[in-house]
């Protein structure tokens, strides 16, 4: 009998990638959002959660975890066990421009295991009613002429929003404030109010407020004008060279199986052509995207040294 214990060992070695795929899942699945309900990162989970579950055959629980510029919730997904029921919703912030500034307790490839890159957006540069300026021009005019008296909001240090933002200052030549949140969501009354001089918020969390006439909107950070938004013009029409958007994808921890892995991926994907999903995200300013866990670790990593660049290029901080 010992002369074939190391052949069945082989054997469940084998048979256990096989084992994992059968019987997952068997239970909901928890998809941590490392933003307030509300935002951009929020809103995009909800939208392809119920016919992700519907493909899983379980349902998938939108848990939202904010703080510390989307690494709290990020961390927590990280050292969760590797066994697909949590996984994270990460985006820009969490996984491109927080570690490219070394801030995050997590490495953002070490730490995880990419399955899908499931879309992106641009994000709007919105304004109080009360501003004094209504067009990217006139704002930038106007933030010239106030030195240091204007600021703006963000959803935390090392974030998108943050890091698009200094972007801006830094190509339009002007000084702001700058006042983290702990997500966009939370930022809103107080740039309603005018105690916030302007935010660069992400179209999907962004555009209900600028129809219902709650905020002013001056452009879209895409390097091109949106469909869903033919009037906007784009920030770069004014501020030459100007273009961000926030991607979102998901990743489970680091060591998460293969046939996992395969099987989220392949969920995700059929989701994201489901008719009434690519309806819902088209109407917020949505471009879904699929492919592969390969494809998007590549587009990941390109998407650090773009801002590493950015970074260093332009000395920003993290202040």
């Amino acid at each position: 009998m010992k002369l074939f214990a190391p052949l069945l060992l082989a054997a469940s070695a084998l048979l256990a990638p096989a084992a994992h795929a059968q019987g997952y899942p068997n239970k909901p699945i928890r998809l941590v959002v490392p933003f307030p309900a509300g935002g951009a990162t929020d809103i995009f989970a909800r939208a392809v959660s119920q016919k992700l579950g519907d493909r899983l055959g379980q349902s998938v629980v939108v848990d939202n975890k904010p703080g510390a510029g989307g690494t709290i919730g990020s961390d927590l997904a990280a050292k969760s066990a590797p066994d697909g029921y949590t996984l994270l919703l990460a985006t820009s912030s969490t996984h491109s421009i927080g570690p490219s500034f070394g801030k995050t307790p997590y490495d953002p490839v070490a730490d995880f295991t990419p399955i899908a890159y499931v879309g992106n957006a641009p994000s709007i540069m919105l304004v109080p009613n009360s501003a004094p300026a209504r067009t990217v021009k006139e704002w930038v005019d106007y933030a010239r002429k106030n030195p240091g008296r204007l600021n703006y909001a963000s959803s935390g240090n090392g974030t998108v929003v943050h890091l698009g933002t200094e972007y801006f200052k830094a190509q339009a030549n002007v000084f702001m404030v700058h006042i983290p949140y702990r997500g966009t969501a939370l930022a809103i009354p107080d740039l309603v109010s005018g105690k916030v001089d302007v935010l660069f918020d992400s179209l999907p969390s962004g555009l209900p407020h600028v129809k219902e006439g709650r905020l002013r909107a001056l452009g879209i950070t895409s390097a091109k004008r949106s469909a869903l938004l033919p009037d906007l013009p784009a920030i770069a029409e004014s501020v030459p060279g100007y273009e961000t958007v926030t991607w979102f994808g998901m990743y489970g921890p680091k060591g998460l199986p293969a046939d996992i892995v395969a099987r989220v991926n392949t969920a995700v994907n059929q989701a994201l052509q489901d008719p009434d999903v690519k309806d819902r995200l088209a109407r917020l300013g949505i471009e879904p995207a699929g492919g592969t866990p390969q494809q998007f670790a590549a587009m990941t990593t390109a998407d650090r040294a773009k801002w590493k660049k950015i970074i260093t290029e332009r000395k920003l901080t993290m202040d």
